[in-house]
Parts: C-alpha cells; sequence; structure tokens
C-alpha cells in the first residue's frame, strides 16, 4: 500500500498535473497548426508557386522497377518536411507570443522586474590571501 500511496502523491503534485495539462493542450494545439498549415497556409502559396502542392514533393532515391508498380518507391518527402517547418514555425511564434502576453501583463500588474543585487559572496582564502599581498606590497612601494 505505501507504493500507491508514494504514486499517488507523485502524480497529484501540482507540476506532474500542469505538465499533464501542458501536453494533452500542446497536443491539440499542434493539430490546428497542422490544419493552419496543410489546410489554410500551403494551398495559396502553392497556388503561388504554379499550384504546386507541397504535401507532393517527392524526391525518389530507388530504383525504378516496372514490375513492382503495387510497391510505392522509397522517396525524400520534401513537400512533408517543408509543411512541418512551417508547422513548427508558426507553433514557435504562437509560443512566442503567448510568453510575451503573460509577461506584458505580469509586469503591468507587479511592476517590472528589478534586479536584485546578489548577497555578497566571501571570496575564498587564497584570494583573500592574494589581496594581503598586494596590499602589503603596495605599502613597502
Amino acid at each position: 500500500m505505501g507504493f500507491l500511496n508514494e504514486f499517488q502523491k507523485f502524480a497529484m503534485r501540482g507540476n506532474v498535473v500542469d505538465l499533464a495539462v501542458g501536453v494533452v493542450i500542446g497536443g491539440a494545439f499542434g493539430k490546428i497548426t497542422t490544419s493552419l498549415v496543410n489546410d489554410v497556409l500551403m494551398p495559396p502559396i502553392g497556388l503561388l508557386t504554379g499550384g504546386v502542392d507541397f504535401s507532393h514533393w517527392k524526391i525518389p532515391i530507388g530504383p525504378d522497377n516496372p514490375t513492382t508498380e503495387a510497391i510505392d518507391p522509397v522517396t525524400i518527402n520534401l513537400g512533408e518536411f517543408i509543411n512541418t517547418m512551417v508547422n513548427f514555425l508558426i507553433v514557435a511564434f504562437a509560443i512566442f507570443l503567448v510568453i510575451r502576453v503573460m509577461n506584458r501583463l505580469h509586469e503591468a500588474t507587479f511592476g517590472p522586474d528589478e534586479k536584485q543585487p546578489s548577497p555578497a559572496v566571501n571570496p575564498p582564502e587564497d584570494i583573500l590571501l592574494l589581496r594581503e599581498i598586494r596590499d602589503s606590497l603596495k605599502k613597502q612601494a
């Protein structure tokens, strides 16, 4: 029973639950941006490039064998890669905008973050000794 209680404490900690919520929302957001890229952005871009659908851009790398028509040839799917890169850029930009708004709201609510001076750190003994030697040499000169 101790193991189950320990697991329950772990699973119900705030950061684990927050992470789970973030993963679920991130997955849903990823589907939205994928649809945005594939269904909204890429068709007009394809139209501008002569009606080319990027998702069908492929570079065949295997031998072209007419006897194996039922088997898809080995290809490098360049169009899918371009769609994925555009998708990533949109997600990264959207996250940037959300973080930017959150930072502005935090600053408006709590004021600008002022850098607190770091507490004085005692230097190591060898540095103190070297300083003493330097100071005594200055006095002698």
